[in-house]
């Protein structure tokens, strides 16, 4: 085998993993989620830009509100699920630009001007880090339950603002004995790959 990764680190990430549907009941604690943080935050991003938001819906009062606005099919999952996160794309990334890219002082200003480029580099580098969010939630022997089904520009107005656009809400959690539908089928290598 060519990877370098020990085949059980392999299949906890890759092979066996797939969305949850169900969890037990067991928390999510800060500890877990700072670990996953603390992974996950040395994914790549064009010009280290580091988009991504993480609303983590704690009460009981958020959660009813987001349950409301969840696809018919997420609600039950989502109001049952140990902890959920809405992944947003912060818009206005380009401020922590002189923080996280600082060797080159003019980073922020090539952003400064244009709202609609902003928007299109938010969002194509948050959904890259949701993808590395998903994995660091694997890693810490959690499963995740990542899903578009919601309304979205509810979802950005009850929990975030005109700066931030919501790209998934996650459930997070140990997954429980029923947690996974059958594994879908995957396209093979010279399906996806070409060389020129």
């Amino acid at each position: 085998m060519s990877l370098v990764l020990d085949p059980t680190a392999q299949d906890l990430l890759f092979r066996e993993a797939r969305t949850a549907n169900a969890f037990t009941d067991e928390p999510v604690t800060e500890e877990q989620v700072q670990a996953i943080y603390d992974l996950v935050k040395y994914g790549p991003t064009s010009m280290n830009q580091s988009p991504l938001r993480i609303t983590l819906v704690r009460s009981a009062e958020a959660r009813e509100r987001l349950v409301s606005l969840m696809a018919e099919g997420n609600q039950p999952k989502t109001a049952a699920a140990p902890l959920v996160a809405i992944l947003s794309a912060d818009n206005e990334f380009h401020e922590e630009l002189p923080q996280l890219f600082p060797h080159f002082p003019g980073a922020k200003d090539i952003f400064g001007g244009s709202r609609e480029g902003r928007e299109r580099s938010a969002a194509l580098n948050a959904t890259l880090q949701a993808a590395y969010f998903i994995i660091g939630v694997r890693a810490a022997g959690l499963a995740a339950g990542p899903m578009t089904g919601f309304d979205l520009p509810s979802v950005q107005k009850e929990f975030l603002d005109d700066d931030h656009t919501p790209l998934m809400v996650v459930n997070i959690g140990k997954p429980a004995e029923d947690a996974w539908f059958p594994r879908s089928p995957r396209l093979e290598i010279d399906q996806v790959v070409t060389s020129v």
